[in-house]
């Protein structure tokens, strides 16, 4: 059973030659993930002479389970392994070359090749020329890198092609061999291998898997005239987990036909540009996909060079963007018929998500998501499942519903701190709590929040700001406690009844004991900026009027000691609009004759809006 799903795969990636780049040894990670780097930098690569295209998705870790799948969708077969390792001197080299060929044999029955990266050993081992080892002084001076990269997926390719041509030509005297998913083995003992329904299902997961080579292979017009001729051969005998994974292949091609930017959002077009070697040289260094040219006069030219990507006839294959939709929910409806096909389910319907938010289509991806929601796998790690709700989370952002983003990120967020954990992440939970602000129409400055209408739902807004007072005081930040809880009694006192008005201030009064409130900007280590909370709340006030000073002490206007009135020797015109203006200038201001250094007085109007006394002490 395949355990492990991986939530960022998209459509395309059925195109994908998997190489996996792992360390041998002790390696430290920032050297390691130094090299992984530019080796996955490497990841498109043109076939010289035609318009072919391979791309090649790297990954640190894969679980062998999930290899076993690999005849299923050969997207999952791990093909290439690259291994990082430092040795020091010739004494240890036996050692670590026995080490790379037990980690050759952990993926063993689906490697086209394998690569070793030694760092470190100098002299005469170092000298001797190899095709799977790569000796490097030190980690600063690896120049060729990335050009033993490109002879690596030039290797891979003359495999797989070998492997397609192979499998592509119909031998009518030879019997095909029956492709199996791990849990079906068992089922398949004892079957009639003579019967048509046996050679048919053979038949038919054949061609599929033929289809899925030649779109590893670049050759998209074939894969698509395999791929129905699969669909017709499996829907005749009601293979229908096959079935599914025939569909979902139709799904892919078109999708990559379609879509040639790609669907998972990465930034830029995964397209590559055909260009020569010589040209690329100057590249090479570059970050970001680098392209290789891979000669195939290497192998037969039968076949190969004719690029048979013709638009009438790749057009006329292709599903149209609705009917990708329409394959992927029946090829997820077969896979819903098998529990061991869990991973596989849930998958296909991330990848339609995917596609669907590339067509705009919100509801019908949301029909999907709630899909995956449900799907059960096994007993989830809690690591596993922070992943799996961020990821829907995304997902539903990706098509533009806020709230339900908000909702999984905050699953994710609690998951950071369940009680199973034995160190619990309370400032990653904090984190992923405050990401999840913008969904609830929440914001944590109290302006916003002044300007009267208030937006979203008050008791989520709460409870999700009681969520930040906890995860702070388990952070152990006092003032920020202080922080959100002024916030909450500011912001949200219209909705707090008299039980908890007394509860928040109680937790108000106990944190500040420790860490006073201030008026000072609070800066997160990430950046983010808390204004301070004035309380223009606690008291309310209703009314603010100057008081007179008594008469004998009233200041008078006295007269111009020139004894004329200035006005009328203005050389201003009078203008009607001026005046106009000012006069609603004076209503706004009060009306009052204080004198500098006299004891004037203020009288203020407060409400107590709390269900206890309020002491004011500093104003």
């Amino acid at each position: 059973k395949m355990s492990v799903p991986d939530y960022m795969q998209c459509a395309e990636d059925h195109q994908t030659l998997l190489v996996v780049v792992q360390p041998i040894g002790i390696v430290s990670e920032e050297s390691f993930f130094r090299i992984y780097r530019r080796i996955s930098a490497v990841s498109t690569v043109n076939v010289r002479d035609s318009q072919r295209v391979l791309y090649i998705r790297y990954r640190h870790h894969y679980p062998p389970e999930n290899n076993e799948w690999g005849d299923f969708q050969t997207h999952r077969k791990v093909v290439g392994l690259i291994t990082i390792t430092e040795c020091s001197s010739a004494k240890e080299w036996p050692q670590t070359f026995e080490k790379f060929h037990l980690q050759k044999e952990m993926y063993g029955s689906t490697l086209y090749d394998s690569r070793l990266f030694v760092f470190g050993l100098q002299g005469e081992i170092a000298e001797q020329p190899r095709t799977d080892v790569a000796f490097y002084p030190s980690y600063d001076e690896c120049e060729t890198v990335e050009k033993r990269i490109e002879d690596f997926i030039e290797s891979l390719f003359i495999v797989l092609e070998s492997k397609r041509l192979d499998r592509a030509t119909d031998k009518s005297g030879d019997k095909i061999p029956l492709l199996c998913v791990p849990f079906e083995k068992k089922d398949f003992v004892g079957l009639d291998t003579d019967s048509r329904h046996y050679k048919k299902r053979c038949q038919g997961r054949m061609r599929k898997h033929v289809g899925d080579l030649c779109l590893q292979a670049g050759m998209l017009q074939d894969s698509l005239v395999h791929y129905h001729m699969a669909v017709e051969l499996l829907r005749s005998v009601n293979d229908f987990l096959w079935l599914g994974a025939a569909l979902e292949g139709l799904c892919s091609a078109s999708v990559i036909y379609h879509y040639p930017g790609g669907t998972g959002g990465k930034v830029g077009s995964r397209r590559a540009q055909g260009g020569s070697l010589s040209a690329e040289a100057g590249n090479r260094h570059r970050p970001g996909a680098q392209e290789v040219l891979i000669d195939p006069g290497a192998l037969t030219s039968n076949g190969i060079n004719a690029d048979t990507s013709a638009e009438i006839g790749r057009a006329k294959n292709c599903l149209s963007p609705e009917d990708i939709i329409e394959k992927y929910k029946e090829a997820i409806s077969y896979y819903g018929k098998y529990k061991n096909a869990g991973v596989i389910e849930l998958e296909a319907c991330v990848k339609a998500v995917r596609v669907l938010a590339m067509q705009k289509r919100s509801m019908e991806a949301s029909e999907f998501l709630q899909n995956a929601v449900y799907i059960n796998l096994r007993q989830l790690s809690e690591e596993e499942k922070i992943q799996r709700y961020s990821i829907l989370s995304e997902l539903y952002e990706r098509i533009g519903f806020h709230r339900k983003s908000a909702f999984f990120k905050r699953i994710a967020a609690m998951q950071c701190a369940a009680p199973s954990i034995p160190e619990p992440g309370w400032r990653a939970c904090y984190k992923l709590l405050l990401e999840t602000l913008p969904g609830y129409s929440l914001s944590l400055d109290p302006q916003d929040f002044s300007k009267g209408t208030h937006k979203g739902w008050a008791a989520v807004q709460m409870r999700l700001l009681h969520e930040l007072v906890y995860a702070s005081r388990r952070m152990g930040n006092p003032a920020l406690c202080v922080r959100h809880l002024s916030f909450l009694l500011q912001t949200m006192l219209d909705f707090l009844s008299d039980q908890e008005k007394k509860d928040v201030t109680q937790s108000l009064e106990s944190y500040t004991a420790k860490c006073p409130g201030t008026m000072e900007v609070i800066t997160l280590p990430d950046g983010l900026k808390l204004p301070p909370v004035p309380f223009t709340k606690l008291p309310i006030v209703k009314s603010v009027k100057l008081l007179n000073l008594p008469t004998s002490l009233r200041p008078h206007k006295m007269k111009s000691l020139l004894g004329q009135n200035v006005s009328t020797k203005s050389p201003f015109i009078y203008s009607p609009i001026i005046a106009h203006s000012r006069g609603e200038e004076r209503n706004k201001k009060i009306d009052f004759q204080w004198v500098q250094a006299d004891v004037c007085e203020v009288q203020l109007m407060v409400y107590n809006p709390m269900p206890f006394e309020l002491r004011v002490e500093n104003m």
